[in-house]
């Protein structure tokens, strides 16, 4: 009977450590397989493991004070004890199978774990580390014979099995870094295989952007300016990384190919350098340095040393091409005499000027440095998108397409999807969905768009992460902001949140129009509850990614 216990408690256990084991791999794949973020990650969200520690301790307990688990076994056994000891189980199982439904596959994530061959590799080296776990515990048991059965005895198998469950989250950072020098190996052979491909290529002109935020945005703009007049391949979504610009050029780029945009993403100090090795691009565009990252950064010193390592690639017949309304980039672009400066700021080499702005778009005027001017107009909202349209519209007309032919694919550009996209519902509702990956400066440029607009204002947000030490006092003036640009003003999760409520407090807003709701449905469907005659206008201004 007992080894049929032992079974079945084991299939349980095994079953919680997959389901537990998938969801911490999903957490490490959104945290970009960096096993020191992915620790940090865990310490900052110390909560989740709670409930595991604590189920963790019951097991310990029961398995420790048990009198047939824990006392050795007599050939005389006690249908008392008999029936203490599956009581005991039980509650071990029930521990197991709360685990196990808490982690159960199914939930929908906005960016669900992707099977990739990386995430197999790593699977399979998990469960080899869970296996040889089980086989420890089967043959730690002290089997005896007892009336024809085979009984185990002690409590130590049951306690390495556990164990398995216990140490998963412990166990799949431990797999990633076991298999860290075959995965570089492989990814070593597909980074050198894209640098022949770009060799063999010699024609081919290499663009890197780069910046706190506005790169995306930079890269969609200067590729529908170049696929004007040129055959042109730009990094698709968000390949910002290193695997992510290999993938692109193994996968996507041809001969016939005459520009190459290649969007240039970081979080620590070394990392555009790393994505210059790669793509090794003729020109640079820096479009922005704040307090973004600031959490692996460390400092805003090493955001701007980092971001001006595209800068300090590009050789002397290269150029870069800086964002002069940038304060830090400003003050660094004397440093760079193969520098071209763009923006509305007095000064800049290609200069915006007479900007006017509506709900129905932007118009400005571009004079360039050899004092030819232009009249520009765009269906994207605000003022902040002509710093942008700018930076591209410098950098293609650099290439020789001029001014003019420039009008119309201004014209036609769209917002970028999740940046700032007018999004019409019908029932006199209208979304502004600038969801992606909010910052101080474009919280304040998606505060000011909503302003524009005659209706029912309403903010739905979460709120600004990544942003170390700064992150509470930038939240605190995003409340401060908000409350002088919204009518209602919707949170999403309550701790995350504290300090844009207090902000929004201090500011003297009518704390009856705040609502703080758990997730984003909640607080969708919290804007039925904002009474208004007006048509209703609402921001939604970043959305987390499943591991925040």
């Amino acid at each position: 009977m007992s080894i049929i216990i032992w079974c079945v408690y084991t299939v349980i256990t095994l079953t919680a450590v997959v389901f537990l084991g998938l969801r911490e791999l999903h957490m490490l794949q959104l945290n970009g397989y960096k096993t020191p973020e992915h620790s940090w990650w865990m310490k900052k969200n110390f909560k989740r493991y709670i409930p595991l520690c604590i189920l963790l301790v019951v097991q310990l307990v029961l398995l420790f004070t048990d009198p047939v688990i824990w006392l050795p076994e007599k050939h005389v056994f006690s249908a008392g004890k008999h029936n203490a000891s599956l009581a005991v189980l039980c509650v071990l199982a029930v521990c197991d199978i709360i685990i196990a439904v808490k982690n159960k596959p199914g939930k929908k994530f906005k960016k669900p774990l992707k099977y990739t061959a990386r995430v197999k590799r790593m699977l399979a080296t998990f469960f080899i580390l869970i296996a040889l776990i089980f086989v420890g515990a089967f043959f730690s048991a002290d089997r005896v014979d007892f009336e024809g059965a085979e009984r185990f005895n002690g409590n130590l198998p049951f306690m390495i099995v556990g164990a398995a469950l216990y140490l998963t989250p412990i166990l799949v950072p431990l797999s990633n870094l076991i298999n860290k020098p075959i995965e570089t190996c492989i990814n070593n052979w597909y980074i050198n295989d894209a640098k022949k491909k770009l060799k063999s290529m010699p024609d081919l002109h290499k663009v890197g952007i780069t910046g706190s935020y506005g790169k995306t945005s930079m890269k969609f703009y200067l590729s529908e300016l170049l696929s004007s007049q040129y055959e042109t391949l730009k990094t698709p979504e968000s390949f910002n990384t290193p695997m992510g610009v290999t993938i692109t050029i193994r996968r996507d780029l041809r001969p016939t190919h005459q520009y190459f945009v290649c969007e240039m993403g970081a979080r620590r100090v070394g990392e555009i350098k790393e994505l210059c090795g790669i793509a090794d691009p003729h020109d640079g565009i820096i479009t922005s340095v704040g307090p973004q990252h600031l959490e692996t950064f460390g400092s805003i010193e090493n955001v701007v040393k980092t971001k001006f390592e595209l800068a300090d690639h590009i050789s002397a017949l290269g150029k870069v091409y800086l964002n002069y309304d940038n304060e830090l980039i400003r003050e660094k672009s004397a440093d760079y005499p193969n520098a071209i400066t763009y923006g509305v700021t007095e000064g800049s080499d290609y200069r915006g000027s007479d900007v006017t702005v509506s709900d129905r778009g932007t118009e400005f005027t571009v004079t360039t440095p050899e004092g030819e001017s232009c009249r520009f107009s765009t269906k994207l909202l605000g003022e902040h998108s002509v710093q942008n349209l700018l930076g591209a519209i410098a950098y293609a007309h650099g290439t020789g397409i001029p001014l003019e032919k420039l009008v119309l694919p201004v014209m036609r550009i769209a917002a970028v999807p999740h940046r700032l996209q007018l999004l019409e519902k019908g029932n006199g509702l209208t979304f502004i969905d600038d969801a992606y990956n909010s910052n101080p400066s474009g919280c304040r440029a998606a505060l000011a768009v909503l302003e524009l607009f005659d209706a029912c204002r309403i903010l739905v947000t979460p709120g600004m992460v990544e942003l170390g030490a700064k992150q509470e006092e930038l939240n605190f003036e995003f409340g401060q902001e908000a409350a002088k640009s919204c009518d209602y003003i919707i949170l999403v999760g309550k701790e995350q949140t504290r300090p844009i409520y207090n902000g929004i407090k201090d500011a003297g807003f009518d704390m009856e129009r705040v609502f703080v709701e758990d997730g984003l449905n909640e607080a969708l469907a919290k804007i039925s509850a904002c009474h208004t005659d007006k048509k209703k206008i609402v921001l939604l201004e970043n959305d987390l990614p499943d591991n925040y």
